[in-house]
């Protein structure tokens, strides 16, 4: 998917405007995964699905692929939902996405399990508004015109900030643009707000003439899966490398809390991002998050998440989300209930 109408004012990285496209595929047919090499030894092979920018480079970043007893071949996806087609046809054994994605796959009976979680600030998922706009709360925006991918977080973001404002999608009027789009028409005045995410959110702030309208913190669960193919699990050499990379992948976490400006550098040479927008989005939420259980309350809000766009009929069906979480790896983990961490108020 290419952009239509980039504007000047924002120029995102071809890597993050390509992960803005959910259900992007390769043009030979597979499910969107390009192989971007491997990692580790021994005769025992864990296929890692990720983004741009994502568990590798963190775990790159923060020296966790050093002596790794099992080999990772890393398959890069432009988004969650086709990385998880890639599970549920068992060509990934795990793969890292948001809180919506598995509430779609799952909704489509895709063969998935969540297996390890993050709770993270949510203050870059934001509804965002020029700096001269007239509006200053979000009950102002009845009536106004808003920009959001339809199915990503952002929508759920907003359909819940709207709620809390008394409003509901029927009161405003829904434009359903990808990022690159949607930049375009929040550029060009076309729209009256945007809801988006990190780091489109740091990036929109810093170059985009943007201000926050209103964030998700308090609205939104915040958290981040890890999903696995059910297969992989019922192989008990594969599940004993899933713990591990599950392990690694939270110490790398609370590296980055630690190394913001050493991660953001990394992130920023990995994605091509501005470093200062790389360093904003890691102090807002990227480096809040804290390894937590895939617990009773985290399956209680992704519940709700399904609630809410089966009645908006988003979503095919609704059903219990707890049928498609794997929790033997939640260990002694904090509950999902646990704040994130903080590098003070939010710019």
């Amino acid at each position: 998917m290419r952009p239509r109408h980039t504007a000047p004012a924002l120029l995102l990285p071809l890597a993050l405007l390509l992960a803005a496209c959910g259900g992007a595929s390769r043009a030979d047919g597979s499910t969107g995964g390009t192989g971007s090499g491997t990692d580790g030894k021994g005769s025992l092979t864990l296929n890692v699905g990720d983004q741009k920018g994502g568990s590798e480079a963190l775990l790159r970043a923060a020296g966790e692929l050093d002596d790794l007893p099992y080999k990772i071949k890393w398959s890069t996806f432009t988004s969650g939902p086709p990385l998880l087609e890639a599970v549920n046809a068992g060509a990934v054994d795990v793969g890292a996405v948001g809180n919506t994605p598995p509430v779609f796959a799952a909704a489509a009976n895709s063969r998935i399990k969540v297996i390890a979680a993050t709770h993270s600030r949510s203050d870059g998922e934001a509804i965002l508004v020029k700096k001269d706009s007239p509006l200053k709360r979000p009950a102002e925006l009845k009536g106004k015109s808003i920009a959001v991918a339809q199915g990503s977080s952002a929508n759920y973001q907003l359909v819940a900030s709207l709620k809390q404002a008394g409003l509901s999608p029927k009161d405003v009027k829904l434009n359903y643009l990808q990022p690159a789009d949607a930049l375009a028409a929040f550029t060009r005045g076309k729209v009256d707000a945007w809801a988006v995410w990190d780091p489109y959110t740091s990036q929109a702030l810093d170059q985009a003439d943007a201000r926050v309208l209103t964030t998700g913190q308090g609205v939104v669960n915040g958290l981040s899966f890890q999903v696995a193919a059910p297969a992989a699990l019922d192989d008990k050499k594969k599940a004993s490398a899933l713990k591990d990379y599950t392990t690694r992948l939270a110490r790398a976490q609370n590296w980055v809390f630690k190394h913001p400006d050493v991660w953001a550098k990394a992130w920023a040479k990995e994605t091509g991002l501005p470093e200062k927008v790389a360093l904003d989005a890691v102090k807002r939420t990227r480096g809040t998050a804290v390894p937590v259980a895939v617990d009773k309350a985290a399956i209680a809000s992704e519940q709700q998440i399904v609630k809410t766009f089966a009645a908006l009929k988003l979503i095919p069906r609704s059903f219990d989300f707890g049928s498609f979480v794997d929790p033997r790896f939640n260990g002694d983990l904090p509950p999902s209930s646990t704040a994130p961490r903080s590098y003070g108020k939010a710019k």
